[in-house]
């Protein structure tokens, strides 16, 4: 988001905080501090996707809570108590939860608990980008009082706790285990898809921690502000390797039905079809779908951060490279499909007017982090097309026209790529295709009537369909 904050508001916000250190008393000459709160004051450290509803949940268990950003339009929205998620938990628990926000970290100073829910992504060479913890840890370490619990829940390769975490504590004049306990929680969280009723509130959760009295802190907290399982783990490490063994879990069932897809289509097969009779049998299958690339904030990300640590460790992930590989590529064999099909109605994609559906990585969220649109849009680009994409999540895009709504699209489109499966996408009649004119539809998502569309003389071809 913008932080444009016009200087009166910055004025305010500092007010207010002078304000909140004054009431809590945290600047003393002794140097002491405590808080006007029974329970312990909680700090979350990182407002997006995970941070915002972990702090709303935990504000309705009757904690002090605290959100700390540096993004202060961002700040500015949590006030206004505004559901910039679109998270049904949110739109429930806001209107009766209070969130104070601050983004001088002087404030600090009156905290008991830091739950840090920074991002950790990889750079363009998938190097694990660790600056967001980092920073986060230096600015706590150097404002907070002692005997605080610091809980982690940014996702991390393992060994991060001990060897970055720690240090910076340390460094600052911290005993871990007596002046600061560190602790990591892996934040499970699946943004706009509250999965079968599971959200912050209630999903299982694991804890790891480096001593016995981090994890006792630890588990008496989240025992508060969840009502799910809470698994401990003996050591943190173990705590840091099983987000990344779930996600990584994911990322190659993925990309073997991806590479299924890809071999079936060759033989004429519906893989929707086969995926649909293989989870027929009871036990021992799970269904996963294909699709034209895997985004988010995890999946694609997570198996990078073993595959970097296992190799100063002298160990090659050559499953984890293999299925990464595959799913980047899916892009590219989306592309393609796009470039095959309009042979087939005597067309190239240069000159074509082609229209994107859908530019967040997943159905229903405004979300662009590793959205394989990028790269979609990005390849069909240097193929000269005359490209315009549509997102009733994302309203602008920088490298690509955007149009204002789905009939705009829709009239100007030749062909069309589905990129993430919107219900408003899923929705479209077949009819509207016709009379607009469609000639080729490459359905990257599955979601779209294979037999109605091409019934209706329309060509179609989806991921292993």
């Amino acid at each position: 988001m913008s932080t444009n904050i016009e200087k009166n508001e910055i004025e305010e916000i500092n007010a207010k905080l002078d304000q909140l250190l004054r009431e809590n008393s945290v600047i003393k000459s002794s140097g002491d501090t405590k808080s006007t709160s029974a329970k312990p004051v909680v700090c979350v450290v990182g407002m997006g996707y995970v941070g915002y509803p972990l702090a709303a949940v935990t504000a309705s268990k009757g904690y002090e809570v605290y959100g700390f950003d540096t993004d202060l339009e961002k700040l500015k929205l949590i006030d206004q108590k505004v559901n910039f998620l679109r998270e049904e938990l949110l739109e429930e628990l806001l209107p009766r939860v209070k969130i104070n926000t601050f983004s001088d970290p002087r404030l600090m100073k009156m905290m008991d608990i830091f739950i840090i829910c920074v991002p950790t992504p990889v750079n363009e060479k998938h190097y694990p980008i660790l600056d967001p913890v980092i920073n986060a840890c230096k600015t706590i370490a150097e404002n907070m009082k002692k005997d605080v619990l610091v809980v982690l829940e940014s996702t991390v390769n393992p060994g991060v706790s001990e060897d970055v975490v720690a240090p910076i504590f340390e460094k600052a004049g911290y005993v871990v285990g007596k002046d600061v306990f560190i602790s990591h929680c892996p934040e499970r969280i699946n943004p706009g898809d509250e999965y079968k009723g599971w959200n912050v509130s209630n999903l299982p959760r694991v804890l790891g921690s480096m001593d016995e009295e981090g994890l006792r802190r630890s588990l008496e907290f989240y025992k508060t502000i969840v009502t799910g399982e809470i698994v401990p783990m003996e050591n943190i490490r173990e705590a840091e390797a099983v987000k990344i063994l779930e996600n990584s879990f994911r990322d190659i069932n993925i990309a073997f039905v991806n590479e299924m897809a890809m071999s079936y289509a060759r033989f004429g097969i519906d893989i929707t079809n086969v995926i649909k009779g293989a989870a027929s049998k009871p036990y021992a299958f799970m269904p996963h779908r294909p699709g034209c690339g895997v985004g988010g904030h995890c999946i694609p990300v997570d198996p990078y951060y073993m595959i970097e640590k296992a190799k100063e460790n002298g160990f090659e992930h050559k499953f984890l490279s293999a299925a990464r590989h595959i799913n980047d590529g899916m892009a590219d064999y989306t592309v393609e499909m796009l470039q095959n099909k309009l042979n087939e109605v005597e067309k190239a994609v240069k000159g074509t007017k082609v229209g994107v559906l859908g530019i967040s990585y997943k159905a229903d969220v405004g979300d662009l982090r590793e959205s394989p649109a990028i790269r979609i849009i990005d390849k069909i680009k240097k193929m000269d097309a005359d490209l315009m994409a549509f997102d009733p999540y994302i309203a602008t895009m920088p490298s690509i026209s955007t149009a204002k709504d789905l009939d705009e699209i829709l009239s100007r489109s030749e062909a069309l790529v589905v990129v993430t499966d919107h219900k408003v996408f899923k929705n479209i009649p077949v009819e509207d295709f016709v009379k607009n004119g469609i000639k080729v539809i490459i359905d990257g998502r599955n979601c779209l009537d294979k037999k109605a569309i091409r019934a209706a003389g329309i060509v179609y071809a989806g991921i292993g369909r």
